[in-house]
């Protein structure tokens, strides 16, 4: 596929400011577009945050081989054909009117063959259902987990996520009173994550309370959250023993709306990368005087503590400008790690625009960005202006075992989110 025009102009800014070119003969090559198919129905491979009934969209199914499902369907041949196959039990079957069981990620453990999926979840009779992201919620989530041990056909249970020694399920974990404040995924690059000592990380958000009871907001946003990663070790009867690592706070003069959507990715000495969503929106619009970035923290022991955020950087150190947005860490089979997410030449405002969508891979010593890694992948064009804003978000990548390519998908949303068409991306890794 050609270069984007737009891709030699930002790689060039980038570049410049950074004026780090040294030793370049000495990194990987970088990853290269090669393909791109855009269609009007979202592909099969898309992981949905808000999944069918079965959850585990668009994923291998088993350790080995070509066997994948996306929703209620099934592939036995690496996603060339698909076959209806609904996951059993339906855990929506008898829940009164209103309660929301929404899949948002998933992982297959290839250590043990089981599948693992995070469950949004919300208890509130007679809820709307055609409300999305209801107010209510952000005093209601809670989080579920569903566990498959037969390779995606079936469930063998699903169960709310409660700390160890911890009886009240309304209180799951410190700090949390569902009711008073939640616990919630927030995107689709919040994926649980499986190190290599076989420890669950689950990448979550939290709202938080405030002395009156009542939900606190000190940075004026739209939002206030914290995050939480949540610690599991598989037990008897495929259930997960669930523990807590420390809170991963920002400082909300710097980051109006705390970190959101939290992504996880191990580097190859162990430490546990995290990048997160911020924001420089507030409510008065005063907020866009601050830099709007993403924000990096590191973990040296699996998970437990967090190095205090600090704006997600190039290689040479210098930071660079990110909407407020979901954005992803993905993990190659080679061992390189790549982040997916909007990167742009101006300071944004608040969530605004989405894009380019671009990635890069992470220098693994300093765990930021090669500048010179940087590929852009999609951006505004002139036909785009006459069809209203442009918005290039919830994407999802995958690794076909085959090839070794990354599936990257995601929607081109217009006008607000009112139209849109479906980018699948084959991006090869030498």
């Amino acid at each position: 596929m050609p270069t984007p025009p737009f891709a030699a102009s930002l790689a060039g800014l980038l570049l410049a400011a950074g004026n780090h070119c040294e030793a370049l003969a000495q990194l990987p090559l970088p990853a290269q577009s090669r393909s791109r198919l855009v269609t009007t129905e979202m592909p099969a491979l898309h992981a949905t945050i808000f999944g069918s009934g079965s959850g585990a969209s668009g994923i291998y199914l088993e350790p080995t081989g070509t066997r994948m499902r996306s929703g209620d369907s099934v592939s036995d041949d690496n996603g060339r054909s698909w076959r209806l196959q609904p996951m059993t039990p339906n855990y929506m079957d008898g829940l009164p009117k209103g309660y929301r069981r929404n899949p948002v990620t998933s992982v297959l453990d290839e250590r043990t063959g089981r599948l693992l999926t995070i469950v949004n979840a919300l208890d509130l009779p007679d809820l709307d259902p055609a409300i999305n992201e209801p107010p209510i919620a952000l005093s209601n989530y809670y989080l579920r987990y569903r566990v498959s041990a037969d390779g995606g056909r079936s469930w063998v249970h699903e169960t709310p996520i409660i700390l160890k020694g911890r009886k009240d399920p309304k209180k799951p974990l410190p700090g949390i009173e569902i009711g008073k404040n939640s616990i919630f995924l927030g995107d689709l690059g919040c994926i649980p994550l499986v190190t290599r000592a076989g420890r669950i990380l689950v990448p979550a958000q939290a709202t938080l309370q405030g002395p009156d009871g009542k939900l606190a907001n000190p940075g004026g946003g739209y939002t206030y959250t914290d995050v939480i990663i949540l610690m599991g070790r598989w037990t008897k009867n495929h259930r997960i023993e669930w523990s807590m690592g420390d809170r991963v706070e920002a400082d909300p003069k710097r980051s109006s709306r705390g970190m959101i959507e939290p992504t996880l990715a191990e580097l190859p000495d162990g430490r546990i990368l995290l990048v997160m969503r911020g924001s420089n929106d507030v409510k008065d619009k005063s907020g866009y005087r601050m830099p709007g970035y993403k924000w990096q923290s590191l973990s040296s022991d699996g998970g437990r503590s967090w190095t205090k955020p600090e704006p997600f950087a190039f290689d040479d150190g210098t930071p660079f400008f990110s909407p407020s947005a979901m954005s992803n860490l993905f993990r190659h089979s080679s061992g390189r790690v790549f982040w997916f997410g909007n990167l742009t030449a101006q300071n944004p405002e608040g969530n605004l625009p989405r894009w380019p969508l671009v990635m890069a891979e992470i220098d693994p010593k300093s765990a930021r960005l090669y500048r010179s890694s940087l590929l852009e992948l999609d951006r505004e064009e002139e036909p785009d202006r006459s069809q209203g804003r442009l918005d290039i978000s919830h994407f999802s990548m995958l690794e076909d075992r085959e090839t070794k390519d990354i599936i990257l998908t995601y929607p081109r949303n217009h006008g607000g989110y009112k139209t849109r068409k479906w980018i699948t991306v084959r991006i090869a890794v030498p």
